[in-house]
């Protein structure tokens, strides 16, 4: 894929945001708000699943491995 044929592509996808969200038929300083609103919770999103998922799985692995009966790594062994 050529840049030209990627900037085309690119350009088709942008114009069909604009559709679906209806957009095209604001003013500019509406869309300047709009892409503000829409960019700022992207990276609101994106930002909470970087820090939270992976604390969820390993949550997640943790208690499976507890059901299924093998002992946490951190547990010490009392020796007498």
């Amino acid at each position: 894929m050529d840049i030209k044929s990627m900037k085309n592509y690119l350009y088709w996808l942008f114009c069909q945001f604009e559709l679906i969200t209806c957009s095209y038929l604001m003013e500019p300083w509406e869309k300047l708000l709009f892409y503000t609103f829409n960019i700022t919770m992207l990276i609101t999103v994106l930002y909470t699943a970087y820090i939270f998922v992976p604390v969820h799985i390993s949550t997640a692995f943790q208690f499976f491995l507890h059901l299924l009966g093998n002992q946490h790594e951190n547990t010490v062994s009392v020796v007498k």
